[in-house]
């Protein structure tokens, strides 16, 4: 389910746009598996179906999801593009910890452990 945060500076289809990422990405939604419907989830997270729409549609064009006539939206591998857009964000979040001093052997460390060290 996607969550709302109503204080988040993101408009809110972006928020069920990133939401709906996340959760391919990490496979709690699968490949070929049904979305809800527009007036589903519209209905589930009191917002405007338009605001699902708009949500569903870049989702659509961007290849997260394929809509079929009659039948409903349906969730694809994700696209080759998010590999690269995941890099860049890396980059840059990389770039400011180094620039606030990090070392580059802790993020190494990070990352040989997953990213999973809090310490």
């Amino acid at each position: 389910m996607i969550h709302l945060d109503y204080r988040d500076g993101r408009p809110i289809y972006q928020q069920v746009l990133d939401g709906f990422r996340d959760q391919i990405r990490a496979g709690i939604v699968g490949e070929g598996e049904r979305m809800p419907s527009v007036r589903e989830l519209a209905g589930l997270l009191a917002i405007n179906p338009n605001t699902i729409q708009r949500a569903y549609r870049e989702l659509e064009s961007e290849g997260w999801i394929v809509t079929v006539a009659g039948k409903g939206s349906f969730v694809c591998a994700p696209p080759a593009s998010d590999l690269e857009d995941l890099l860049e964000k890396f980059d840059q979040i990389a770039g400011k910890l180094l620039a606030r001093g990090v070392a580059p052997e802790h993020l190494a460390a990070r990352m040989a452990k997953g990213g999973t060290d809090h310490a």
